[in-house]
């Protein structure tokens, strides 16, 4: 009975010790890929990286991690046009099947699905926020985006009449959705600006318009998109999505 419980006893500890070199492992693992994703991605602060799963070097001894999450604040991704980009907040991805080279400098997921946000501010950008004729005589602009309700954005368009000087801000509730990985604002009705008729494709200038979002991390891509009370919220999806390298 002594041998057996020394023999517990050693295997407990030994145990213990297993689960504290792991974490150990584990933590430096993920501070190890934060900074590499940081340099890779050239972020402005460090992500933060979540080796999922137990043990994690049982994991690192088959080449390959079931699950990692990883979460950047800001990311400013690709707009298509030259030196403009558009802020991406609260960006978070899992990762699933995470294969790593042999010295480890590059890693990538077999797939990869996320969520993030963009503000209406940031979206504004994209929309007609100078005065553009729509009809002789009649100006109108995107003067701000907010949460329509029920998944629509609530546009608001300001049109002014010149021969009368008078400046009249109107409302429409807008569909969002992804085309051809863009986001795409597009009004469910139109609005009546003052008495003159207004073709459909003039006031449609100012009021549907797209923003590309491209070069995400590791080559994710826009999935879905909805409206939300703080901003637009986008899902993202993608396979073969490097991390590092």
């Amino acid at each position: 009975m002594r041998a057996l419980r020394i023999l517990l006893i050693v295997v407990v500890v030994l145990g213990a010790l297993f689960v504290i070199v792991d974490r150990v492992a584990v933590h430096f693992a993920e501070g190890e890929a934060a900074d590499k994703l940081k340099s890779t991605e050239n972020l402005a602060s460090t992500p933060d990286v979540d080796i999922k799963g137990f043990p994690f070097l049982t994991q690192v001894a088959g080449g390959s991690l079931d699950d990692v999450e990883v979460g950047i604040d800001d990311y400013e991704a690709e707009t298509g046009k030259a030196g403009q980009t558009i802020r991406i907040d609260d960006l978070k991805a899992d990762m699933k099947g995470v294969e790593f080279s042999g010295d480890y400098s590059s890693a990538t997921a077999a797939t990869a699905t996320g969520t993030a946000t963009v503000s209406y501010s940031e979206l504004l950008k994209t929309a007609k926020s100078e005065p553009t004729e729509v009809a002789p005589g009649i100006t109108a602009k995107v003067v701000g985006l907010s949460d329509g309700g029920n998944g629509k954005i609530k546009v608001a368009v300001e049109g002014t009449v010149s021969s009368l000087g008078i400046k009249q801000t109107v409302s429409v509730l807008s569909s969002v959705s992804v085309v051809n990985n863009k986001v795409e604002v597009h009004a469910d009705s139109l609005p009546k600006l003052g008495s003159t008729a207004i073709a459909e494709d003039r006031i449609r200038t100012i009021t549907d318009f797209q923003q590309v979002i491209d070069q995400l991390p590791g080559g994710i891509k826009l999935d879905k998109v909805q409206a939300a009370p703080d901003g637009v919220e986008i899902s993202v999806k993608g396979s073969g999505v490097r991390l590092a390298g």
